[in-house]
């Protein structure tokens, strides 16, 4: 379980680090289409949500009194539907400022190192009790950091929609 949970979460960096990459410092604040994220704004979003996710399965713990793969299921049937349209929670919503590509880069990938630490050191069938996930509360280690992989692979998703459409459209503006 945690070698194949320690590939996944790395090789979902892999893949969002090489997702952002492909967008250039300008066109990453660039709005695709009305009603869409820039491309640093996903990255964003995806940096909050990874980091609340380490904050969580790094803080208070109790042993689990319940299946600690209950959720993982669930959470993959909601994240990995890309027809789907989920609403962000406001604490994970990004900002309108400007994005530096090379900020998002580094600080991605070391807030995916350090999950991936958790998941080679620690017990993940510990229920983490810092931080209750809207409509499913107190998550397992295991969930969240399955949340993160498919909550990650479905914004890798969204970004490379975006720079599709950035490049189809090269006259699009950044709002910046």
């Amino acid at each position: 379980m945690k070698k194949n949970l320690g590939e996944e979460i790395t090789g979902t960096k892999t893949a969002l680090l090489k997702a952002i990459d492909r967008f250039d410092q300008d066109n990453i604040n660039t709005i695709p289409f009305e009603g869409s994220w820039t491309g640093g704004q996903v990255a964003e979003h995806v940096l909050k949500s990874a980091a609340g996710v380490l904050g969580a399965i790094t803080g208070e713990v109790k042993p689990a009194d319940r299946d600690p793969e209950l959720h993982v299921k669930q959470l993959a049937d909601i994240f990995l539907n890309f027809n789907s349209k989920l609403q962000s929670p406001d604490f994970i919503i990004p900002s309108n400022e400007p994005k530096d590509k090379q900020y998002l880069l580094a600080a991605l990938e070391k807030t995916f190192d350090g999950i991936a630490r958790v998941v080679e050191s620690e017990n993940l069938a510990m229920i983490c009790t810092s931080f209750e996930m809207p409509v499913l509360g107190h998550m397992s280690r295991l969930e969240f950091i399955n949340f993160t992989v498919f909550h990650t692979q479905r914004h890798i998703h969204q970004l490379d929609n975006i720079l599709k459409h950035l490049k189809k459209h090269d006259n699009v503006k950044s709002i910046y």
